[in-house]
């Protein structure tokens, strides 16, 4: 037996088996998809680089935003989880600081990581954020080098369920292990990663999706001071009260809505400065209907109904997490209920102007199906995408094919809580 039959043949030995079921469920079915995918994964690395030493499989989470919709970038509350879609890297050390980066569906991408200073041309691209996260380990004193590398990734881009969060999770993960001990504390691989997104890539974003795949699981989380931020684990398990977490892609992209999600952050902080203050959190909704005449004269209406959502959603965020730890799940349902309207109404990220309004009729027809059952949402940042939905265990099928009735085979996926952030599978 050759050494690539070996490792494929390693991902059913009783440990691979294991780690696999942590990472993506118990279900047998689960199983024999993932063996499947990093046996392919491998093989490919083999077809691409040929024998370059030892394979190591690196894997990232994406994650679902369950409360603290838009609130993480005005230093609010969010509770969040990892999921069981992932990017996945087989990856291999080189001598130089090459990096020869393949991601299905992509093209090939190679850099020297001997500059690490961000590149303007680079923006918006993957290279921006492969340079800008071995920077940020750099300077937090980790050893870097290049690598080659085979990804794949079940987590879609513009899906909502954070695919740029995950490829860089992933990417602090393949250094880590490639070249230091990969026990880096997972806030910062957060911070690492949203470093790079906002400064390499040139998209601004908080810091919840970052810290929900880093830290695996379900979290709560307080962006009070975000270089602290306070994490705190959650030990719920939504099968118990049998529900499904279920995710309906539309179809809508959030590839080219970078200016649309900007601006909420720009125009929450735009009522803040009024206030006083250069974040919403600790503003009250009392102070701003004192405030509203004044206000009115210096800020946009749509800034201040999104300020009015940040308020009343931070709070929210509090009382979602005691409705589960209290099992008063009826509780939580409407909480998450009231969240998806007021996003819906007043924070406006469900459609963009001109835009499509798939996921208006996603929310219309989950309404239609789960009213006095379960509970649905706009998921993420919003403005395309996805919904995310509590599904009662039972209706979790005929949910699903009524939905894809609507959007299309394959656009509907249930998910399962992954207790892990970054990991590796090593064979």
């Amino acid at each position: 037996m050759n050494r690539w039959d070996e490792m494929v043949s390693q991902l059913k030995s009783e440990q691979a088996v294991q780690k696999l079921k942590r990472l993506y469920g118990s279900g047998g079915e689960m199983l024999k998809a993932q063996q499947g995918r990093y046996a392919a994964l491998i093989e490919r690395h083999r077809d691409v680089f040929g024998d370059r030493g030892r394979i190591r499989l690196v894997s990232a989470p994406g994650r679902t935003e369950i409360g603290g919709n838009h609130t993480d970038h005005n230093h609010g509350r969010v509770l969040a989880a990892a999921v069981n879609l992932d990017a996945l890297a087989a990856v291999t050390a080189r001598e130089d600081m090459t990096v020869h980066f393949y991601s299905e569906g992509y093209p090939d991408i190679t850099l020297n990581l001997d500059q690490l200073e961000m590149q303007p041309e680079e923006q918006g691209t993957t290279a921006a954020l492969i340079r800008g996260v071995a920077a940020g380990m750099k300077e937090a004193g980790y050893r870097i080098g290049g690598f080659d590398a085979c990804v794949t990734s079940t987590v879609a881009g513009g899906s909502g369920l954070s695919s740029s969060a995950a490829l860089e999770v992933m990417l602090t993960g393949v250094l880590d292990c490639l070249y230091n001990r990969f026990d880096m504390p997972y806030t910062l691989r957060a911070q690492i990663s949203q470093r790079a997104e906002n400064v390499y890539f040139g998209k601004p974003s908080g810091l919840l999706d970052q810290m929900a795949s880093a830290a695996g699981g379900l979290v709560t989380v307080d962006f009070r001071d975000p270089g602290e931020p306070e994490v705190r684990p959650l030990q719920y398990d939504f099968s118990r009260d049998g529900l499904e977490l279920v995710v309906v892609a539309t179809g809508g992209s959030h590839a080219d809505l970078t200016d649309e999600y900007a601006a909420i952050p720009a125009e929450m902080r735009s009522v803040a400065a009024c206030l006083g203050q250069e974040y919403l959190r600790g503003i009250t909704r009392e102070q701003m209907m004192n405030a509203i005449g004044q206000l009115r004269t210096k800020v946009s209406d749509r800034a201040l109904i999104r300020a009015f959502h940040f308020v009343d959603e931070d709070a929210r965020v509090p009382e979602e997490v005691k409705a589960l730890e209290e099992g008063r799940t009826e509780d939580f349902l409407k909480l998450i209920i009231d969240s998806g309207r007021s996003s819906y109404m007043y924070l406006q990220n469900v459609y963009a102007q001109g835009g499509d309004q798939s996921l208006s009729l996603a929310l219309c027809l989950a309404e239609n199906m789960l009213k006095g059952t379960g509970a649905w949402r706009v998921h993420g940042g919003g403005f395309a995408g996805t919904t995310l939905n509590f599904v009662p265990a039972g209706e979790t099928a005929s949910f699903i094919a009524e939905m894809e009735k609507a959007f299309g085979k394959g656009t509907c996926h249930a998910l399962n809580i992954r207790p892990e952030g970054a990991a590796v599978l090593d064979l």
